[in-house]
């Protein structure tokens, strides 16, 4: 074996064992770190566009949504990543959903079979998902937050900024913590 074929498959061995993600190659990230929007940078969060369905909930709009605290979660039900947080995505829904918080998901399909409604219907009722679903198949919402993983949540305080991102599995404590400031309630 080559000097530069035992480089590379160290540097692979690296990646694997570390969890870091090869830019270009790997879509979803897993464990990535939160990326969280400074309070100079914060900026208005995008309205829900392009979408074919909704789900749990009538059609929503970010001016519907304002005087709530939101967390827009990007996901699609054939990405292990993004149904390893849903429990998680869940429990925060049902412990804060009476205190003003408003989880949107927004399924967004990487695969064509992903752009069934009848797919991700049955993906909700088998995941539990009772907080509105907007189905995003043609990546305009996806779009719009200039979003590049699956899976990956977004946080909109009552005024309607984004004060918090986070790609990939974990931080759900962050992500709760985060939330229950600005509900001003304990976490």
């Amino acid at each position: 074996m080559t000097f530069k074929l035992l480089a590379m498959a160290a540097a692979l061995t690296g990646f694997t064992v570390t969890g870091a993600v090869i830019p270009g190659v790997c879509d979803e990230v897993s464990g990535a770190a939160p990326l969280r929007v400074a309070a100079a940078s914060q900026e208005n969060a995008p309205d829900f566009t392009g979408i074919t369905n909704w789900f749990n909930s009538k059609p929503l709009t970010m001016a519907d949504l304002r005087g709530k605290v939101v967390m827009v979660d990007f996901w699609t039900y054939g990405c292990v990543n993004c149904v390893n947080t849903l429990p998680h995505v869940n429990d925060l829904y049902a412990k804060y959903k009476d205190k003003g918080l408003v989880v949107v998901g927004v399924h967004t399909p990487e695969f064509p079979f992903e752009r069934s409604a009848s797919n991700v219907q049955a993906a909700l009722k088998r995941h539990g998902i009772a907080y509105p679903v907007a189905q995003d198949n043609n990546s305009k919402t996806w779009n719009a937050y200039r979003n590049q993983y699956w899976p990956a949540q977004y946080i909109i305080d009552q005024s309607g900024k984004i004060v918090f991102r986070h790609a990939g599995e974990g931080s759900y404590d962050q992500i709760e913590r985060t939330v229950a400031k600005l509900l001003n309630v304990a976490s």
